[in-house]
């Protein structure tokens, strides 16, 4: 298969764990290693993928070679393995709304003006560009988003800034034959999910969920982000209603990030609590806690949308890839059970 050329919007803990796994499936010669979800998509391993752009606002890592900005501070995502040069220079993209109260202090803004993303893209032939920028970064996700269709690139928006779920931003990429997955990007084992496989687990067993919350501490930079809840009231609202999602009738659930807590660093503790009815209205409580590291977490999911839209590209499509978004993300075009959505998935993948 030919390689997938990748831009990237935001060099913080994701994109550090994305680039490090690419590097170490890389090695590997094909991707084959213990919790990989997708060794091949459509024949493409992780290892086809080739980081070819960064953008960024960070002092920090701007004029750095990929391989060595993705560990400079704030950053603090776990070392999986250890990244040679890439020969790939971040550059500076626009601030836009890309630093909220909470987390200016923790960032230096370099003083550099902003680089025209646009032809960045097209000098280094981009093909797919995946937008991790902060959540509330609305301004900053669709400047990127329109920088991607003028350089015809394939977009994946991994924020809950809503994108491939507008109409009309969905009609834009349609008509411009380019795919487009989001919005929301999943963890390969999250709260959300979990939560979900216990709803519908739940229903099929005939218990009447009441009501219930996910709640989370953490110490890395999505944590502290959230913690400005009006730049992150759509994603507590996104989180919600895909839990609710998998289940066929209403119920209140809260759902978000309660605090940020600094020594944990990239760790993520997760709280989840149902309160149900069975037999004749028998109550049951369900109390879970999951802790785990917060990059790694993403980086399964983002290896697989990259990919199909990369086959989207390769396919002619254009517009939301409905079944590569509703596997992946929390707030897609069209949401579907998990059972469903990776089966859709996986036919997309098959397809010829």
């Amino acid at each position: 298969m030919a390689e997938i050329r990748v831009g990237l919007f935001g060099v913080g803990n994701c994109c550090s764990a994305l680039v490090q796994a690419v590097a170490l499936y890389g090695r590997s010669g094909g991707g084959q290693s213990p919790g990989l979800i997708h060794p091949e998509v459509g024949g493409y391993k992780p290892s086809d993928i080739r980081f070819v752009a960064a953008f960024d606002i960070a002092s920090r890592k701007i004029g750095k070679d990929l391989s060595d900005a993705i560990l400079s501070p704030p950053n603090d995502a776990p070392r999986i393995c250890q990244v040679q040069a890439l020969g790939v220079k971040v550059v500076k993209g626009p601030v836009l709304d890309g630093v909220g109260a909470f987390s200016k202090d923790a960032l230096e803004i370099d003083a550099l003006p902003a680089v025209d993303v646009a032809e960045e893209l097209r000098r280094s032939r981009a093909q797919v560009v995946v937008n991790l920028t902060p959540s509330g970064a609305v301004k900053a996700t669709e400047f990127y988003a329109s920088d991607a269709l003028q350089a015809a690139c394939g977009f994946v928006n991994a924020t809950p800034n809503r994108v491939a779920s507008r109409r009309a931003w969905g009609k834009r990429f349609r008509e411009a034959k380019l795919p487009i997955a989001g919005d929301d990007l999943m963890d390969q084992i999250g709260s959300t999910i979990l939560h979900r496989a216990i709803f519908e687990t739940l229903d099929r067993r005939g218990v009447h969920v009441d009501k219930s919350y996910a709640l989370d501490v953490g110490g890395g930079a999505e944590n502290l982000n959230a913690l400005d809840r009006d730049r992150n009231v759509l994603k507590r609202r996104i989180k919600a209603a895909s839990i609710t999602s998998s289940l066929p009738y209403s119920v209140p659930v809260t759902a978000g990030t309660t605090d940020y807590v600094e020594f944990l660093r990239n760790e993520r503790t997760s709280y989840l609590w149902i309160e149900g009815r069975f037999l004749a209205g028998t109550p049951v409580v369900i109390d879970v806690k999951m802790t785990c590291a917060d990059a790694p977490n993403a980086v399964n999911l983002l290896l697989d949308a990259i990919r199909a839209v990369k086959l989207g590209l390769d396919r002619g499509l254009g517009g939301p890839l409905i079944e590569v978004s509703a596997y992946g993300f929390k707030s897609p075009p069209k949401p579907m059970t998990e059972a469903k959505a990776l089966a859709r998935f996986n036919a997309f993948a098959r397809r010829r």
